[in-house]
């Protein structure tokens, strides 16, 4: 009798511990679903400069000016995506980030523009205040801030330096997240990686670099990095990958404290990249957002095996998170190519394998430890029984088989509210040759939200 009832404690324990560990997956349900077309483009301000009127004029393979609207066709990889650039105006693409701010209405943001520094300076950085029909499955730009710097905030000359509004673009920061906040918005961005603050009107009042466990973090994008004259010189030191920042950016319930979450792992004095528990692993770094400074607080997230990069984290509690959690993939496996080694147009060369949403927790206890993972919801089979999908899935079921997703946040004690990054025009992960559009989707994920 005490044999078994040690025997039945023993898988009690177990199945306890199973039940939270961090590769429980919870069900989703599609609850909605709204569609913004890729070509989406509007004007530029009235205000602007005639350099912001077209964008995309960088993007050649060899760096020269496109001289005429359209003729740069856009690709994924070797798929042509029926889009081209320039553009006649800016698109309005690359969510990445969201915010609700509790009265159906969000706030969003267009990323750096076309990938990189490099191709990116005729885009517009611009913040959105958006609204969902999901009845009608469409998307309402209820108001765009386009971001400035007329008091000369950032510690480098921008590319509009000499203008008179001085329009930031895509080639001073890469923004990839967002707070809104009474007097503003805080944003995170990769190419410091910097936190940044705006004003309620997108004038940039405030630039702070990263600094973890007392170390300064850069990326290769970062200003004061400077090649040498001399080839047979040291290069500088940085380490961070490029595109590792801030994709996500957290804020504590009570506007207290905000949270970067680099999207890449820091690399270490050996050249090893950081890890926590045999994983690789992504620093969560605590700011103070009243003393305007580093608290020297952090916390570090593993990777699941095949995850490479992070998308999108948001605070759903004191101390609970949602973070998107992604490789590099994209499209669905069966259209993947024969060969990987050598992608034709008519297949996905890497189909998308993990796109997750974890649940995480993050406490005083584990500070400068690895958060604990409860668990996530795969973005790649989310039950769709009353049909409410408007493109994509199967029967039954809605996939989400996107390169990058980097919009996630709590709308309700039930449901939560996702979308895509479509990196526009060069990724085509919904179909092999169209560029994907931007997707939102409203999800049913009690169990994950109740999961401790």
């Amino acid at each position: 009798m005490r044999r078994s009832l040690y025997l039945a404690a023993a898988v009690l324990a177990l199945s306890t511990a199973s039940a939270f560990a961090d590769d429980q997956e919870f069900p989703a349900k599609l609850a909605a679903h709204a569609i913004l077309p890729a070509n989406t483009i509007i004007p530029a301000p009235e205000n602007a400069p005639e350099h912001l009127r077209s964008s995309g004029k960088f993007t050649t393979a060899d760096r020269k000016r496109a001289e005429g609207l359209g003729t740069v066709p856009g690709k994924d990889g070797v798929r042509p995506t029926g889009l081209s650039l320039p553009f006649d105006g800016q698109p309005v693409q690359g969510f990445s980030g969201i915010k609700s701010m509790g009265d159906g209405t969000f706030w969003s943001l267009s990323d750096n523009g076309f990938g990189s520094k490099l191709n990116s300076s005729d885009a517009a950085l611009m913040l959105h205040h958006i609204a969902f029909d999901w009845d009608k499955g469409t998307v309402e730009r209820k108001k765009t801030v386009f971001l400035t710097d007329p008091d000369r905030k950032a510690p480098f000359p921008i590319v509009l330096e000499g203008s008179d509004n001085r329009f930031l673009t895509g080639a001073d920061f890469d923004v990839e997240s967002i707070q809104p906040v009474a007097d503003g918005f805080w944003v995170g961005e990769e190419f410091g990686p910097y936190l940044l603050k705006f004003d309620a009107e997108g004038r940039l009042t405030d630039v702070f670099d990263t600094v973890i466990e007392g170390e300064p973090v850069r990326s290769p994008d970062h200003p004061t990095l400077t090649l040498p004259g001399n080839p047979a010189a040291k290069n500088p030191v940085f380490n961070l990958k490029r595109s590792g920042g801030y994709e996500g950016l957290a804020m504590s319930k009570d506007g207290a404290k905000l949270y970067g979450l680099l999207e890449g792992p820091r690399y270490m004095a050996n050249g090893e990249v950081e890890k926590v528990d045999g994983k690789t692993a992504l620093r969560i770094a605590e700011f103070d957002a009243a003393k305007k400074e580093w608290t020297g607080r952090s916390w570090l997230y593993p990777l699941a095996d095949g995850g490479e990069a992070i998308g999108d984290f948001n605070m759903i509690s004191a101390t609970e998170a949602l973070v998107i959690e992604r490789d590099n993939g994209a499209g669905t496996a069966d259209k993947a190519c024969a060969d990987a080694n050598a992608p034709k147009p008519d297949c996905f060369a890497r189909p998308a394998k993990l796109k997750r949403i974890y649940k995480i927790e993050m406490t005083d206890e584990n500070v400068g430890k690895a958060v604990r993972k409860v668990g996530y919801i795969d973005l790649m089979k989310i039950a769709d029984p009353d049909n409410k999908k408007r493109q994509g899935g199967g029967e039954g079921f809605y996939d989400m088989p996107f390169v990058t997703i980097e919009n996630v946040d709590l709308v309700d004690d039930s449901h939560i509210i996702v979308g895509n990054d479509n990196n526009l025009p060069f990724s085509a992960g919904r179909a092999i040759d169209k560029a994907d559009d931007n997707e939102f989707v409203l999800l049913e994920v009690s169990d994950l939200l109740k999961a401790k």
